[in-house]
């Protein structure tokens, strides 16, 4: 009785099956695109100027390719015709209060306009949701009573107060 070989995974693929091969970055093949009503440049500089680890790639009134935290975001001047809504915003994850207010107040600078449960509109538009982990950890606790108190505490906040929803679980 003949016995099969099995296959080994050191072997070529038949014929016609492609290997997927990643160019770049794999942990960030998407790159936001933003198109603004301003100075794209004037835009950039205020985002660098509150995210500290931040770069630029390339910087000009109308385009700007720049990295805030890790994360890479192209940026365009559309014209008036271009508006954010809050169907989409950036969360920054922070684990102090110290990291909310930081945020907060800076992104609030010069007309944005504050918004509830810890989402903010810049001067420019974009929404932006200044998250504690605490937050996400407690409104998902595994005790839903605990889960329900702290849900019910963040609904009556705009800038998220970490003291606050902590009492409120216990």
């Amino acid at each position: 009785m003949a016995v099969a070989k099995k296959k080994t995974s050191s072997q070529k693929p038949k014929s016609g099956v492609k290997k997927v091969e990643y160019i770049g970055s794999p942990t960030q093949s998407i790159t936001p695109f933003l198109m603004f009503n301003a100075n794209i440049e004037e835009v950039a500089k205020f985002y660098k100027s509150i995210f500290k680890k931040s770069k630029f790639l390339i910087v000009n009134p109308t385009q700007a390719e720049f990295i805030l935290n890790g994360q890479k975001f192209f940026a365009f001047n559309g014209g008036p015709g271009f508006q954010f809504s809050w169907g989409v915003s950036f969360m920054i994850s922070v684990e102090t209060q110290k990291e909310v207010d930081y945020y907060w107040n800076g992104l609030l600078a010069d007309g944005g306009k504050e918004s509830m449960c810890g989402w903010l509109q810049d001067k420019f538009g974009m929404w932006w949701q200044v998250t504690p982990k605490i937050l996400l950890q407690l409104i998902s606790h595994p005790d839903p009573v605990k889960a329900e108190r702290a849900q019910e505490a963040m609904l009556k906040m705009h800038k998220i107060d970490i003291a606050a929803l902590k009492a409120a679980v216990v």
